[in-house]
């Protein structure tokens, strides 16, 4: 299985990126989807989930309007709308999937590896 996440890069705040999390392995139809967050000297951070069948959307209060979550049937892809983007949204962001939503929380059967997001002031 491999969770291969792009889209990072270095932008200023009030600026919009798009990641993208490209799954493949196995189907991920019953699965839920999330990105993740983690700054220098912080603790990993949920920032938003999708359950793959139905679509139902999960966020963290700090990004609640200004993130979007989606996935591609078709390309088996999981992506990270950003908009509005602030300086604190500065971290390596990666994708992950689990069975269970609570699992995706305390820790994701898959993890892929992260890409950076930096935002400056």
């Amino acid at each position: 299985v491999q969770l291969q996440a792009s889209g990072g890069g270095l932008v200023q705040a009030g600026d919009s990126l798009r990641l993208s999390c490209a799954a493949s392995g196995r189907t991920f139809s019953n699965y839920f989807m999330g990105w993740f967050r983690q700054a220098p000297g912080k603790e990993r951070e949920f920032v938003a989930a999708i359950l793959w069948s139905g679509g139902r959307t999960y966020y963290a209060e700090s990004v609640k309007g200004r993130f979007t979550i989606s996935r591609d049937n078709a390309k088996t892809a999981v992506y990270l709308q950003m908009n509005s983007l602030k300086s604190e949204d500065t971290a390596v962001y990666y994708c992950a999937a689990d069975p269970l939503y609570s699992g995706l929380q305390r820790g994701p059967k898959y993890r892929g590896q992260g890409t950076q997001v930096t935002v400056s002031s």
